[in-house]
């Protein structure tokens, strides 16, 4: 499956029903939990990184604003 990280990212920075805490929130949770798997000396999931940053973007473009 071939995830548009940019396209998705705009969708979530024009998206009024997510607020800038909760983008905040989310990517602490997410830079939580990878800190937890590499502390671990766990393999990253590639997924996480994806979510990352899709999430960054999203904060990117909606602080763009």
């Amino acid at each position: 499956m071939k995830i548009d990280i940019k396209k998705l990212a705009q969708r979530l920075a024009n998206d009024a029903t997510i607020s800038d805490y909760e983008f905040w929130r989310a990517l602490k949770t997410v830079d939580d939990q990878l800190y937890r798997i590499d502390r671990q000396h766990r393999p990253i999931p590639i997924d996480l990184v994806f979510v990352r940053e899709i999430i960054r973007r999203a904060r990117r473009k909606r602080l763009q604003r």
